[in-house]
């Protein structure tokens, strides 16, 4: 193509133009990354009580802060939080009918809930590692009972194949197989229940804990039903 162009010696070579021109690529990365967090579920739960000593054993001589709870409401207090996951927020309104003569009686309660749920999921733990002790040792026992009794079943089945020497065999092979029944109960079954426990009490040891008088917050358990503790 020829065109007139007095730079160039009268001529202009124009470069030939592509078929097709992609668009830029237009990537952008955001100044800042948007997380979506859903909040853990909540659970609350009312307790009734005539007055604060009625929570805890009264024939614990210990410190108030490290005294056991009362049997019942640490029963009633496993029962509802077990059917909660571990990431669930537990929490707990006591009303109490007569307050006691302390400042703030909610601290008390707190800290000495805490501590007894705290000290019986150590115990859960401790007992958990204990059991899966023993069930590796009952394992290896085993396992050991079983070769011994799989070799001795091979070496009566050379002997002969009349019938006591059948019987004797297949006695041999069952007796190995029952001496692995102990750790496999062990580590199928009983191990889940004390995790649970173990569960349940670290949840309760970490719970929300609120303190009202019953008859100055009538409306104070709206939408919740209130539970008296069993005497």
């Amino acid at each position: 193509m020829k065109t007139g162009s007095p730079s160039v010696r009268g001529w202009t070579v124009e470069a030939p133009r592509p078929a097709h021109t992609k668009p830029p690529l237009n990537l952008r990365v955001p100044s800042e990354l948007h997380v979506t967090t859903h909040p853990q579920p909540a659970h609350h739960l009312d307790l009734r009580i005539r007055q604060m000593d009625q929570l805890f054993n009264s024939l614990d001589p210990t410190p108030f802060l490290n005294k056991d709870l009362d049997h019942d409401a640490e029963a009633f207090m496993e029962t509802w939080a077990q059917g909660f996951s571990s990431r669930s927020k537990l929490r707990i309104t006591i009303h109490l009918e007569k307050m006691p003569d302390v400042a703030n009686p909610a601290d008390l309660i707190t800290e000495a809930v805490h501590n007894y749920f705290n000290y019986k999921a150590g115990l859960a733990l401790g007992e958990l590692k204990r059991l899966l002790r023993d069930g590796r040792y009952s394992l290896f026992i085993g396992i050991g009972f079983l070769t011994v009794c799989l070799i001795a079943a091979e070496a009566v089945k050379q002997i002969g194949t009349d019938t006591h020497f059948t019987v004797a065999k297949e006695g041999l092979t069952i007796l190995g197989w029952v001496a692995l029944w102990r750790p496999l109960q062990i580590f199928l079954y009983e191990w889940w229940p004390l995790a649970r426990r173990m569960r349940v009490c670290k949840n309760l040891g970490r719970t929300s804990i609120r303190v009202v008088a019953a008859s100055h917050h009538p409306s104070a358990a709206v939408g919740h039903p209130e539970h008296p503790l069993p005497r």
